[in-house]
């Protein structure tokens, strides 16, 4: 049996992903039990087949009964989300999806390459020398992008942004400041709510919240408060992913210039690299279920009411899956990472976050003939994103 203690602290994830510790764990306890301080622990599900498993097994592991956080979330907070199509079990999460998921297929994203393309540049044009690279121009263009989807008026954009970037950043004192969680999530969901009301009292536009607002989910219209739910759950997705994928994504090929060098001559190799990138730094580390009956994960017994925990760092580096998992390679392929979940939880936006990293990189890797760090990154404090607050960088033309 392992000797580990702890897995849970956020502390511990400072200094970077503990895969040490996860490699230790899927060899002598791959459904590792976790102890959390002033409530119920939960399972740590390490291994790739053990996620893969609990991911196409909804009705045994639910997202809708405790949530996606390990920590018990008050009533009042868990209704406020319940809207969010990741925290819904089929059948309601089939009919939420249904419609929307013909919007973000790979042929009509595809179609928003120029407007990325065209915000990228744009943001590129505005930052040289020395920047911090977190703030200053990774966190910057998916709230664009997110915001033109919805239609929200640019003059908005960067409230959507801090809500999004504080609404992940609970564990980490620095980040979060005097920020009331529940209090601000409903800021963003009221914002939501009378953007809707707005966009219905008038005509219809070629964007995203039309398209949802006229659309039928479950036989029925969404109401502006189911809005405002689905809004929030979508913006920070597509806002805090995006933005960990391109700036951890830089600092991996800054840490390995053979690679960095390789991107630069031959950008076909792109596509490939942000796959690497999305396996080797996923953005968020776990994602909770709750068993809904007694069942085994690996021939260990789960009660139900249990947590248990979908640990995508522990899967992405999984030896029995990927060879040398611990090296970071932009030519790797096959490349069956996990980040962006499995089965009826796979990312909805994964075409458009695809190409967002890839727009992204070629335009930066273009523009930028040389690019340094300048000094040392720094970590969010967190055991579930899994991602940099600041990367101090030199961009030379």
């Amino acid at each position: 049996m392992s000797t580990v203690k702890d897995i849970y602290d956020p502390q511990l994830y400072v200094d970077g992903p503990i895969h040490e510790i996860f490699a230790e764990l899927r060899r002598t306890e791959p459904v590792y039990r976790q102890d959390m301080p002033g409530e119920p622990g939960y399972w740590a599900v390490l291994t790739h087949a053990g996620v893969s498993h609990v991911a196409r097994n909804p009705g045994l592991f639910s997202a809708e009964i405790g949530g996606v956080v390990l920590e018990n979330q008050p009533p009042e907070r868990l209704e406020t989300t319940r809207n969010m199509l990741l925290m819904m079990d089929p059948p309601r999460h089939t009919d939420y999806r249904k419609p929307l998921a013909e919007h973000f297929k790979s042929r009509v994203i595809g179609e928003l390459e120029d407007r990325v393309r065209a915000l990228t540049r744009q943001l590129l044009d505005g930052v040289e020398g020395d920047v911090e690279f977190v703030h200053d121009v990774a966190g910057v263009l998916p709230s664009q992008v997110v915001g033109g989807l919805f239609g929200i008026p640019e003059a908005d954009w960067p409230d959507i942004r801090q809500w999004a970037e504080q609404s992940t950043s609970q564990q980490d004192p620095e980040l979060i400041g005097d920020f009331d969680t529940t209090a601000d999530l409903t800021k963003m969901a009221v914002y939501a709510i009378q953007f809707a009301m707005a966009r219905r009292a008038g005509a219809p536009e070629a964007d995203l919240t039309s398209l949802i607002l006229d659309g039928e989910f479950g036989g029925k219209t969404m109401s502006e408060l189911e809005f405002g739910s689905f809004f929030t759950q979508l913006v920070i997705a597509g806002n805090d992913t995006t933005k960990t994928m391109l700036s951890s994504g830089l600092q991996l090929l800054l840490d390995h210039p053979d690679q960095l060098a390789a991107l630069r001559a031959d950008p076909a190799l792109i596509p490939g690299a942000v796959e690497e990138i999305l396996r080797y730094a996923n953005p968020l580390h776990y994602f909770r279920r709750t068993a809904t009956a007694d069942t085994e994960i690996a021939g260990v017994p789960i009660r139900s009411g249990d947590k248990v925990a979908m640990c995508y760092t522990s899967a992405n580096r999984d030896e029995a899956v990927f060879a040398e998992p611990q090296r970071f390679d932009i030519r790797r392929n096959p490349n069956p990472h996990l980040s962006f979940g499995l089965a009826q939880h796979f990312c909805l936006g994964v075409h458009l976050a695809r190409m967002e990293g890839r727009v992204f990189f070629e335009e930066l890797l273009a523009r930028f003939p040389v690019i340094e760090q300048t000094g040392a990154s720094r970590r969010i404090r967190s055991n579930l994103n899994n991602g940099l607050k600041s990367l101090p960088i030199r961009l030379s033309r």
